[in-house]
């Protein structure tokens, strides 16, 4: 029961699209298939539609977007808002883990590099004989922060702002640093992978860095 759950909850997590494609997606990044038709007695246009850029994307550089577009270009799967939603999950699922030392959830939503970064963090940890009792209070910011797609690897990064209250105790359980009364903010910038080739539609943190 614990192996499906984790399989679904992955599959909401990152690169989930749209159950019935059928159905017009809100915010989808790919421009709508269809054209408007004139009004009679009106020359039709013959430019090229434009894709509407979607809000996630409003002041961001244009190396991003480029980045973003080519993206959403090779993969038709890929949906700028339900990356988002799903990196914001997933930047809470890893946190929460990381701070219990759950091995088996980071282990299914990182790479092997940040992975063992982790568990090396939870090991130093538990040999220390201190625990982590950390809050995360909101996530006020999700954005894009940089995107490119190299042969078929997408790597999209995001920055999250939020505010954590953080606390450790040693193994007594006596609050050796922080305190759950005042809230700091942390600004990470993670980076997520995906072989657009792949069946998987999940995406994986590859990359931890502060922003």
């Amino acid at each position: 029961m614990i192996a499906a759950f984790l399989g679904l909850r992955l599959y909401s997590v990152l690169g989930r699209r749209a159950e019935h494609e059928e159905e017009s997606v809100p915010q989808r990044f790919e421009g709508p298939d269809d054209q408007s038709v004139p009004a009679p007695g009106q020359p039709q246009s013959t430019a090229p539609a434009v894709a509407a850029r979607p809000a996630q994307l409003e002041g961001v550089m244009p190396a991003v977007e480029r980045g973003v577009r080519e993206i959403a270009s090779a993969d038709n799967r890929f949906d700028l808002t339900a990356f988002l939603e799903g990196a914001r999950g997933a930047y809470e699922m890893v946190l929460e883990a990381f701070w219990n030392g759950d091995r088996d959830t980071l282990r299914e939503l990182c790479d092997d590099d940040v992975y063992e970064g982790f568990v090396a963090a939870i090991e130093a940890r538990e040999e220390a004989g201190e625990t982590l009792d950390n809050t995360l209070i909101r996530v006020e910011d999700t954005r894009v922060h940089s995107a490119s797609l190299d042969d078929r690897t997408a790597r999209i990064s995001v920055l999250f702002v939020a505010d954590i209250a953080a606390v450790t105790r040693d193994k007594e359980g006596n609050v050796i640093a922080g305190s759950l009364d005042d809230a700091i903010e942390s600004r990470d910038v993670w980076t997520f992978s995906r072989n657009i080739a792949s069946k998987d539609p999940n995406w994986v943190l590859d990359e931890t860095d502060e922003g």
